[in-house]
């Protein structure tokens, strides 16, 4: 940039070869001023323009933004350049030297020159391959095939070499949710119709660790597909939620690096390798292979079974949040399912229905159906154990209340649950069941809870039926120990506001 009092790399190659430096901006302090005038500090901060001016022309004085607009207009009103805000995507390596991922159309002349494929040769397809390894020089393993390389291109009649590298995966991913929406679609990637009808994409769920490798990609892609017509919505995505990270602990020797948990040991909170007095720095991370903190999944299932951890996974915590891992936590969610399961399969099964159990079961029902719909999956399965806990003491299990419960529980334990709904006699699969209507008369609650205030504080709170009087609570309240207490004088007044709330005025 050529601005050494202000770059860090220009003020190093001017200290090193002992260039001039002209100081442009004059810090806050008098103490920085004067390592800046005389060369000896690099200021990259903002501060007040000095040195800056030719002819009738100065940016002295103004902030570092005040001088970025003026100088931009001095170059326009004088036809020196034209204004434009360019953004900037950086290519990640999009060239890879590898066989997995697409092929790069382009082939390679002798001369130096480069032909990309048309439409009629396309879709170019990689060539069949046993060893996937890289050649000890480096290239791509698709250069070993000289076959599929070294070609005579017909269209130039000149010999030509294809490129040997491939695409990153990130180059179809950008565009994946395209294609889902025509996917046998042989002509084109997509048809215009399907387009219209489908987009844009109305939920989009991705780490935030993605946020440039796919969210940012799949947003300039798409810019570039409106850009040209291809696409009819300027955005592909119109809400955004991000997974929270699934965190565990990690051991570390103080040299650096990190130790695999099975040579670990704890001893009085403190953490060990395992054989040896070696202290080790224990911390909570991020899930990472280099960390050796990650948890096999094909080992949780099958020690544990695929619904116990998918259950797991969901009642960790608050779906955007982080969440530390547990594997003995896994275990609970299995005993859930086995108590599930096995009320399912008890002789307490019937056909009729009880009152009780279709208030749990369509209570259950509605509030699972908002949680998924607001994705507070943890909140649904703690809904669904504490609906556990008060069906099985009934004296009778429905059929009608299972199957409502049985829907509950089947987006968090597909497997066990199409067991279940087999076991109650249904043929059909359950994943292509609509869910059972949810009637009203069983969400309205009976019971409320009366609040009791004794002078505006609160002394109590009583569930009992809806509707009681005035009076009846006014007694109920004078014959619980713990808010009679408080009652030591004349009553003045009773404030009661139905199926709420009641306050004693006591005169002191």
């Amino acid at each position: 940039m050529g601005v050494p009092s202000n770059d860090e790399r220009d003020f190093a190659f001017a200290k090193k070869y002992h260039l001039p430096i002209v100081p442009v901006y004059d810090p806050v302090t008098a103490e920085e001023r004067e390592e800046i005038i005389h060369g000896k500090k690099c200021w990259t901060q903002d501060g007040k323009v000095i040195n800056s001016s030719f002819e009738n022309f100065s940016l002295n004085g103004l902030s570092m933004q005040d001088a970025k607009e003026k100088m931009l207009l001095w170059l326009v009103e004088n036809k020196k350049g034209e204004r434009f805000v360019s953004y900037k995507l950086r290519d990640w390596l999009f060239s890879r030297q590898r066989y997995w991922g697409e092929p790069i159309p382009i082939l390679h002349f002798e001369d130096g020159s480069k032909r990309p494929l048309d439409i009629d040769e396309l879709p170019l397809l990689p060539p069949e391959l046993d060893d996937f390894k890289p050649s000890p020089t480096g290239d791509s393993p698709l250069a070993k095939v000289k076959e599929w390389v070294e070609i005579y291109d017909k269209k130039t009649k000149r010999p030509a070499k294809r490129e040997t590298n491939t695409m990153p995966q990130w180059a179809g991913s950008c565009w994946y949710y395209l294609r889902f929406l025509d996917p046998h679609n042989k002509k084109s990637a997509f048809s215009e119709a399907s387009e219209k009808y489908w987009m844009p994409v109305d939920l989009y769920i991705g780490g935030i660790e993605h946020a440039t490798l796919h969210l940012l990609y799949s947003r300039f892609w798409h810019k570039v597909f409106y850009d040209l017509g291809i696409v009819h919505t300027l955005e592909p995505f119109q809400s955004l939620r991000n997974q929270g990270l699934v965190t565990s602990r990690s051991y570390r020797r103080k040299s650096g690096p990190y130790v695999d948990p099975v040579d670990v040991e704890e001893r009085d909170g403190e953490y060990y390798l395992k054989g040896s007095d070696e202290k080790l720095i224990s911390q909570i991370e991020k899930m990472s292979k280099s960390k050796l903190n990650g948890v096999s999944p094909d080992e949780m299932i099958e020690e544990f079974g695929a619904d116990s951890l998918r259950l797991y996974e969901m009642f960790m915590g608050p779906f955007d949040r982080e969440k530390v891992w547990n594997t003995d936590a896994v275990q609970g969610c299995r005993r859930f399912l086995n108590r599930f399961y096995d009320m399912v399969f008890s002789s307490k099964v019937v056909e009729d229905a009880n009152i009780d159990a279709l208030k749990l079961s369509h209570r259950l029902l509605n509030q699972v159906t908002k949680d998924i719909e607001s994705m507070q999956f943890n909140t649904a399965i703690a809904h669904m154990m504490e609906f556990i806990n008060n069906f099985i003491p009934l004296p009778s299990y429905p059929k009608h209340a299972l199957k409502m419960a049985i829907q509950a529980l089947y987006p968090f334990a597909p497997h066990i649950t199409e067991e279940m709904w087999e076991q109650l006699g249904e043929k059909k699969n359950l994943c292509y069941e609509p869910l059972m209507k949810i009637e009203p008369q069983y969400l309205v609650d009976e019971t409320a809870i009366y609040v009791v205030q004794v002078n505006g504080k609160l002394r109590g709170r009583l569930e009992l039926p809806k509707g009681k009087t005035r009076e009846e609570i006014l007694q109920l309240a004078k014959n619980d120990p713990t808010v009679a207490k408080h009652i030591a004088g004349e009553i003045a007044n009773v404030i009661y506001i139905p199926d709420k709330l009641l306050n004693i005025v006591v005169k002191p």
